[in-house]
């Protein structure tokens, strides 16, 4: 199971009731940050999520609102005496940013930050989880990303290893790596299931990539900045409209979306979640702090 909280789910400027971009993703211990805005230390230390349990953190793009709070970020987790090593990746330029605030605002980091620039098609792996950057379009050097867990262990096909004469203990066998008659597991398994999948687009303009990148994954986490009544403004921006990305996540064949980077001119967005369900009907505009269960069965808000 995968668990997502939304840390902020503002965009641009905050507000008195949302936070500027932060989504993390948490895998048994480890939590993966995707953007980090202003104040996304604070919304980690009121949620059910601790910081002192990042193993990365993920910059989509280095606009003031995605990345602001990442040097704070690093600085606490220091003060509080984190000693793990931290991965820190986005677009190019992000090892000049993080070099240059750490520099002008010293402080002590006594754990290892590993600085990565990806572009397009650029990974970095831990433990059972790859996590892949693809293209985006928002007018300056911009990625989005793919979690994407292993597939899980193949599961024994009863009617094969009836037919190779399988049974009882010789499964054991099988499962330590061994030969029963020269069967191996293999030859007794169905595929291995695929993992869990979660895409994280920043901000955006409607564009291939991002659909390709979405394409049967179980979560899109999409930009909707306007309603599609202020499309023509949202192209301008390089931004995305709620029917935009509902008609991305449907192209994609995806489970479920959720919206995000929502403006603060709209106060009510209960008309931004119905134009964006008249396309897609499991799509989701969470408040912060909004934690969503993501397993086999599907994506459900907590």
């Amino acid at each position: 199971m995968l668990e997502i909280l939304c840390l902020g789910t503002g965009g641009s400027v905050p507000s008195r009731d949302r936070a500027l971009p932060a989504v993390a993703v948490k895998r048994g211990p480890d939590v993966f940050l995707f953007d980090c805005g202003e104040g996304t230390q604070r919304q980690l230390m009121v949620s059910p999520f601790s910081f002192m349990h990042l193993r990365a953190v993920f910059i989509t793009h280095l606009h003031g609102d995605h990345f602001y709070g990442l040097p704070g970020l690093l600085q606490t987790m220091g003060l509080m005496g984190r000693t793990a090593p931290l991965t820190v990746a986005g677009p190019a330029g992000m090892a000049a940013a993080v070099k240059a605030s750490l520099e002008t605002c010293p402080g002590e980091i006594p754990y290892g930050i590993s600085v990565t620039e990806l572009g397009p098609g650029g990974s970095v792996r831990f433990n059972e989880v790859t996590v892949t950057a693809f293209a985006t379009v928002h007018g300056v050097p911009s990625v989005g990303f793919c979690l994407q867990e292993d597939y899980g262990r193949p599961a024994f096909d009863r009617e094969k290893a009836a037919a190779h004469g399988i049974t009882g203990r010789d499964f054991a066998v099988l499962e330590q790596g061994g030969e029963v008659n020269g069967v191996t597991l293999a030859d007794v398994s169905g595929p291995g299931r695929k993992g869990l999948s979660v895409v994280y687009t920043g901000d955006t303009a409607v564009c291939d990539s991002v659909c390709k990148a979405a394409e049967g994954t179980d979560v899109l986490v999409h930009e909707a900045t306007y309603m599609d009544t202020e499309k023509e403004l949202a192209a301008a921006h390089w931004h995305s409209t709620a029917k935009q990305a509902a008609e991305t996540a449907k192209k994609a064949g995806c489970g479920a979306l959720i919206l995000v980077h929502t403006s603060n001119r709209y106060k009510d967005r209960t008309p931004l979640a119905a134009e964006a369900q008249a396309v897609f009907r499991k799509t989701f505009v969470p408040d912060d702090l909004t934690l969503f269960n993501l397993s086999r069965n599907g994506l459900r808000p907590v």
